[in-house]
């Protein structure tokens, strides 16, 4: 990865994570820290390898990536900042269960995984923070799960357009943020379903555009797919 810059420069109040730490473990945490800017495409790690770093999203995002024995490839998970990368694999000593890629030019710190797993140890607040990072990731697999299991698949691109119109402030359009083909694997479909799935809502008044999806009559859409908040909810 390119840019590589000491952690020195940064300052722990700029991360949540390490607020309320002593001030001996911040500059130890930091101390054995760096600092990549990352461009677009960048791989950060490949599935099976094992940690030697606990990253953590600064700016940016990171997609987490499921391949196949067949090179089939699908988006398990987009980690926004400023979230732990895979902290399970790091804490264990595991061998990653997914690669890591971002989409988009990314800031990312990186601290020494044996350093990480001493200071979890050690620390009742950093370890207490690791666990509200795990505890958010664990919900949001199990909704995903929920979503794959209980919806078909127009309900699960209907559901997710509306989610995605609200998170952008706008609830008559959504922008997809990536391309459309790691959008259908995240739904666990087929790029071929994804459209079809599009295709059957648009009696519920779904436009296509490009990368811009029109939503004229949400209500109607709201009652083809039934979103749930315990499925569709960000907590």
């Amino acid at each position: 990865m390119a840019a590589t810059e000491s952690g020195k420069g940064f300052m722990p109040e700029d991360l949540p994570l390490l607020q309320g730490l002593s001030p001996r473990l911040q500059q130890e945490l930091v101390a054995n820290s760096v600092q990549h800017s990352v461009a677009s495409g960048t791989v950060i790690f490949e599935q099976g390898e094992l940690p030697t770093f606990q990253i953590i999203v600064m700016s940016g995002s990171a997609h987490l990536l499921g391949s196949s024995s067949a090179a089939r490839q699908v988006l398990i998970e987009v980690v926004q900042p400023p979230e732990l990368i895979i902290p399970a694999a790091v804490v264990t000593g595991a061998p990653y269960l997914m690669g890591a890629r971002v989409p988009e030019a990314s800031r990312l710190l990186m601290i020494h995984a044996a350093t990480f797993r001493s200071a979890v140890a050690e620390d009742t607040v950093l370890a207490r923070a690791v666990i509200d990072s795990l505890a958010r990731q664990f919900r949001r697999m199990v909704r995903q799960v929920k979503s794959l299991k209980l919806r078909t698949a127009p309900e699960r691109v209907g559901c997710y357009l509306l989610a995605l119109a609200r998170s952008q402030g706008n609830p008559e359009r959504a922008v997809l943020p990536y391309e459309k083909n790691l959008i259908a694997s995240e739904l666990g479909m087929t790029r071929e379903s994804f459209s079809r799935a599009l295709s059957a809502l648009e009696k519920s008044g779904v436009r296509v555009k490009g990368q811009t999806i029109f939503i004229d009559d949400a209500l109607s859409l709201a009652s083809k797919c039934s979103p749930d908040p315990l499925i569709d909810g960000e907590d």
